[in-house]
C-alpha cells in the first residue's frame, strides 16, 4: 500500500469531512456541523489534517496548539482503510506541526469503549494518563 497524502483542510472539504466522520469517527461532538468545522479552519487553516488514498478522504486528525497545549482528536480511519498506518501517518503529520510550533507534549482524547483507537495510539507510542480526568461544560444549551 502506498502511503496517504496529507493535507489541510479547506473549506471545500467541510461537507465530505462530516460526511466522513458519520461513517468512520466513533461518536460526535456538539461541534460536528458546517459551522463548527468552518470555525475550526477560518481560525487556524492547518490544524485539521486530511489523508486521502487515490483521491479519496481515509483519514483525519485535528492537530490544535494554543501555545500551551498540543491536542489532537478527532483522529479517524475509514473502516475499509484501518490497519495500514493511516492513524500513524496522520499522527505523525501531527507531531511534526507541534514540534514546529514548540510544543512539548501531545494530549489525546480517546473514549474509554473506543479499543480500536486504544490499539493505534499506543501502537504511535501513547499511553494513558490515569491520574487525569476530562470535566466538560457545554456553552450552549
Amino acid at each position: 500500500m502506498s502511503d496517504p497524502y496529507i493535507r489541510h483542510a479547506t473549506p471545500q472539504d467541510i461537507d465530505a469531512v462530516l460526511r466522513f466522520w458519520g461513517d468512520a469517527a466513533e461518536g460526535t461532538s456538539i461541534s460536528d456541523d458546517h459551522a463548527g468545522v468552518a470555525r475550526l479552519i477560518e481560525r487556524d487553516p492547518k490544524a485539521l489534517l486530511l489523508a486521502e488514498l487515490d483521491g479519496a478522504l481515509v483519514g483525519t486528525v485535528i492537530a490544535g496548539f494554543d501555545g500551551w497545549r498540543c491536542s489532537a482528536y478527532r483522529l479517524a480511519v475509514h473502516p475499509g482503510h484501518r490497519r495500514r498506518g493511516i492513524s500513524r501517518s496522520l499522527l505523525a503529520a501531527a507531531e511534526d506541526r507541534f514540534a514546529a510550533l514548540g510544543g512539548r507534549r501531545v494530549d489525546a482524547m480517546v473514549l474509554v469503549r473506543n479499543e480500536t483507537a486504544h490499539h493505534a495510539r499506543s501502537a504511535a507510542g501513547y499511553g494513558p494518563e490515569e491520574k487525569w480526568r476530562r470535566w466538560v461544560k457545554p456553552l450552549t444549551g
